[in-house]
């Protein structure tokens, strides 16, 4: 099983970004999806989730009209979407695919929001 995160950059405040994480090793389309970031000196914390077919979506308050997340099930890849980034949104972000009972995860990406 494989999740590489992508897209973790150095964005100015208000800018956007799109991560990407590709998925391998498991059958994409019977995970539920979600993104996570951990930002420097707290713990990890949920920012969005999608359900197999993209059907349900939710987002942590703090995010939500900002960041928007997606999956393509051909490409085994789920995207999250981001605009609007302040400072406080500085983390490493991660996937992770729930598959029948058991979570995977991948090693992140960084996003540092600083002028």
């Amino acid at each position: 099983v494989q999740l590489v995160e992508s897209g973790g950059a150095l964005v100015q405040p208000g800018g956007s970004l799109r991560l990407s994480c590709a998925c391998s090793g498991f059958t994409f389309s019977s995970a539920v999806m979600s993104w996570y970031r951990q930002a420097p000196g707290k713990e990890r914390e949920w920012v969005a989730v999608i359900g197999r077919d993209g059907g349900y979506r939710n987002a942590l308050d703090s995010v939500k009209g900002r960041f928007t997340i997606s999956r393509d099930n051909a490409n085994n890849t789920v995207y999250l979407q981001m605009s609007s980034l302040k400072a406080e949104d500085t983390a490493v972000y991660y996937c992770k695919a729930a598959v029948k009972g058991v979570d995977y995860w991948g090693k992140g990406t960084l996003v540092t929001v600083s002028s």
